[in-house]
């Protein structure tokens, strides 16, 4: 018998050097989860196979970890380390062995408890071969898929087919020591110990593959037995006089248009794929924050991705890295019009599910949707949509779309019984591909439809676009998030049909902006968004090299000491290790003289650049405007500049969806201030130090906030110098001044002429209450007079002559006076 085992241990070694090549996850188990080699060390592991463990041997002897082909000596006496808690089921029948797992686990406590021994290390691994979820009804199929648990002679096929995509993740140590100091009998620790291990590979494997895939004529006949669509095609059927069999076929229509039909092959072919395009296009991807996902699934949350939308990219990109988390892929939410030939049916087998832009006027749409939607999460797939609605033009996040929002939270009031978390996703890149067609857009040309020619001359134009980024911002819990805001949201709870509980909207709209806080609070600083927060302000979009390079420093340094988030992203690269990269994208110019070299911009990026400005503007909002107003006061207070940001800051949150104000924020900008020898503290006085370069370097962050504070003053200026100004006026007569100072002062900003974000900052006064409606249109309160009189101050004298040579033409009207100074 043991030279039986010895030759199939030897053929399993054989076979799995031949034939697998396992994808490990974490990269580093020792340095994530601390683990130390020489401690005792157990595998548990949900298959009791020796492909199973072939697999493991290799991969430990990889990352010197003990060898779970060998026993583990434990308090004096030698115990197997390979843990399997089944026996694959025997070639004819069902019905397997048990395990040793049992006894394995009472002798590994009876040791503990006898020895006191605290260093056992008990690591769960999850072992999958290939990735396929498997059908709900299997067929042929099942021969070469590890859905099912195989037997021996299927998982020689397994081994064969799935061989090349075996998945190993190492999961955090059982912590054995809270297991031994409960106060249950001895006996039934071993049990318990099992038991959260069953529980723990149920997870993982659901986390990792998805549920179990129905058949799309089941999916179908499923939702079309559901009562809300049998309703809704009734309604159908009489409001537009047809039968009931022809409403039916609408119905099972709009299905076949909106369902994804997934295919673990198609994602197998499209990661190999994508990791050639990436390859090609960038020069790295950046994933970062990645271990709260893990730390979802674990415990059983179903995941909803919510991430800013930049590009379309961003469908591939997002969904790649999830896949190499060992994530399953989560079903997309695409717009319809992405369902062309071939890219559709290429995007619905990758998981996409096609949604219209309105569903206005069409209550069986709605509906099947709103069905679609809710057996989605029912059932317990991952979900992905961009709660933007579309792609932003200009860089900054656009208010969100809360359509698919508001069908989440209903599809919750349907007794969903598993917590869902929302995951909120910023995506950054140092090259755009479309952003030549968003300045077009925004120039006043016509968005064209996506297309197979599209396509092709984007691949034609395939580049070097440097790196990707991609951060996961801090997670939301729906359950919990809806218990603290709405504590008695389940009594709106219904099985089949929901109705909106008034309570929903308002919910929705918040939870909304919390994702998008998130999302800009998670933000990734690189070299590109660097420098043009630094060149963009400067005449010319060009700086000396070494001002380059100091102020690059500077704006590291602040972040490093005195960042937005503590999730935002910097380089680790030095500056100038980050200007050399930035120079191989071919975006700016090196003019060399005999006083040195220039860096500027190119001319044809000048404009481009602003997008990736304000990618991370956000970030830089407070300190800038400190550092304008020391630069424009020389002397001043740390009450004055608390008063100053209490002032913008509520205008700023609403604008780039930050955070609540902490008032510790401003001291540490201060403080890296100092630190840099740009200021100096004497109690509550602050001014300016005497070093060569402060004062540039204050001007040149100050900056990046003029064409805000510009708009600002524009917006404020008809409101202070009207006795009441109606909303359409002020609105075209914003646009018709900001079109003028572009004109004055060279302004190529697109956003700054947009009316869209014009009409955004009146409704926002509107909402801070610094307007309100009055028979004679709008009027400024008190506190807008004092953010006008602040504006004046903070901008530069030139501007302000510009603007007040409109708006002023009625200062007799204006109730603002200057402050004064003491």
């Amino acid at each position: 018998m043991r030279i039986f085992n010895y030759c199939l241990n030897f053929v399993s070694k054989v076979m799995n050097s031949l034939f697998v090549k396992s994808k490990v996850l974490p990269e580093n188990p020792i340095e994530q989860y601390g683990l130390n080699p020489a401690y005792p060390t157990f595998y548990i592991v949900k298959l009791n196979a020796r492909s199973d463990l072939a697999a493991l041997d290799k991969v430990c002897k990889k990352f010197g970890l003990p060898s779970p082909t060998q026993s583990q000596l434990l308090g004096g006496q030698e115990l197997e380390r390979f843990i399997g808690l089944q026996n694959p089921p025997p070639l004819f029948g069902d019905k397997a062995k048990a395990t040793d797992a049992l006894n394995q686990g009472k002798q590994i406590i009876e040791q503990l408890l006898a020895n006191g021994e605290q260093n056992v290390q008990v690591l769960p691994v999850t072992i999958l071969w290939g990735r396929n979820p498997g059908k709900e009804k299997p067929g042929l199929g099942t021969l070469v898929s590890h859905s099912l648990t195989p037997s021996w002679f299927r998982k020689f096929f397994v081994l064969l087919f799935s061989g090349r995509d075996n998945f190993i993740r190492f999961s955090q140590p059982l912590d054995l020591s809270l297991l031994v100091n409960e106060k249950a009998e001895v006996d039934e620790l071993p049990h318990k110990l099992l038991r959260v291990a069953r529980v723990h590979f149920r997870r993982q494997k659901l986390a990792a593959t998805g549920p179990k895939m129905p058949s799309r004529e089941q999916l179908f006949n499923s939702l079309l037995a559901s009562p809300t669509i049998k309703k809704a095609i009734q309604t159908e059927a009489k409001e537009k006089n047809i039968s009931h069999q022809r409403a039916q076929q609408n119905a099972l229509k709009l299905l076949d248009e909106i369902a994804a039909n997934y295919s673990d092959a198609t994602i197998r072919v499209a990661e190999r794929a994508l990791t050639w395009l990436w390859n090609k296009l960038y020069n790295g991807i950046e994933v970062k924050y990645t271990e709260q996902l893990h730390d979802l699934t674990n415990k059983g949350h179903e995941i909803i991705y919510m991430p800013c939308h930049r590009s379309h990219m961003d469908y591939l990109l997002l969904t790649y890295s999830i896949y190499h988390l060992g994530l399953v892929p989560p079903h997309i939410a695409a717009g319809i019009n992405l369902n062309f030939f071939p890219a559709g049916g290429i995007f619905r087998r990758s998981g996409a599910f096609f949604i219209r832009r309105s569903f206005a006027g069409n209550k069986l749409y709605s509906a099947v949707f709103k069905e679609y939607l809710s057996q989605l999460f029912i059932k317990g797939y991952s979900v992905k949509f961009y709660t933007e609605g579309g792609r932003s033009r200009t860089g900054r996040l656009l208010p969100p779309k809360t359509g698919m929002l508001a069908m989440t939270l209903q599809a919750m009031l349907r007794g969903i019984d598993r917590p869902i978390s929302i995951v909120p996703v910023y995506i950054g890149y140092e090259h755009v591909m479309e952003i030549n067609t968003y300045l077009k857009e925004l120039a006043g040309n016509d968005k064209k439809g996506e297309s197979i020619f599209g396509i092709f001359k984007a691949i034609k134009n395939l580049k070097n676009y440097g790196r990707g980024y991609l951060n996961f911002g801090d997670p939301i819990s729906i359950n919990q998030y809806l218990n603290e805001q709405q504590p008695d949201w389940r009594d709106s709870i219904h099985p089949t049909d929901v109705q909106k509980p008034q309570w929903l909207g308002p919910q929705v709209a918040t939870l909304a902006d919390k994702v998008m806080v998130n999302i800009n609070s998670a933000a990734a600083l690189n070299s590109v968004n660097l420098l043009a927060m630094i060149l963009l302000v400067n005449d010319k979009q060009a700086l000396s090299k070494p001002k380059l390079l100091a102020q690059l420093d500077f704006y590291l340094h602040l972040q490093r000491s005195a960042s937005y988030s503590e999730k935002i992203t910097i380089p680790d690269e030095s500056p100038e290790q980050l200007l050399a990269h930035a120079l191989k994208l071919n975006k700016f110019d090196v003019i060399s003289d005999e006083f040195g070299e220039i860096i500027a911009i190119s001319d044809k990026e000048k404009t481009l650049f602003n997008y990736y400005r304000n990618n991370i503007l956000h970030v830089f909002a407070v300190p800038s405007l400190l550092a304008l107003h020391i630069f424009k006061s020389h002397k001043t207070t740390i009450a004055q500049c608390q008063a100053l940001i209490n002032c913008f800051y509520p205008l700023f949150a609403k604008e780039w969806f930050l955070h609540e104000l902490d008032e510790n924020y401003i001291t540490r900008i201060l403080a890296s201030f100092v630190d840099q020898d740009l200021i100096e503290i004497d109690g509550d006085n602050i001014k300016i130090t005497n070093s060569n370069d402060c004062l540039a370097k204050l001007e040149i962050l100050g900056r990046a906030l003029s064409l805000t504070l510009q708009r600002y003053a524009i917006v404020t200026g008809f409101i202070q110098t009207s006795l009441g100004i109606e909303r359409e006026e002020l609105e075209r007569e914003s646009q018709v001044l900001a079109e003028r100072l572009g004109t004055l002062h060279g302004i190529k900003t697109p956003e700054f002429f947009d009316k869209k974000v014009l009409v955004g900052f009146i409704s926002n006064l509107r909402e801070q209450g610094l307007i309100s409606e009055t028979d004679n249109g709008l009027q400024g309160s008190t506190e807008l007079c004092e953010v006008y009189m602040h504006l004046k101050a903070l901008l530069p004298a030139r501007v302000w002559q510009s603007i007040s040579d409109i708006v002023l033409s009625q200062a007799e009207h204006t109730s603002c006076q200057p402050q004064r100074q003491d």
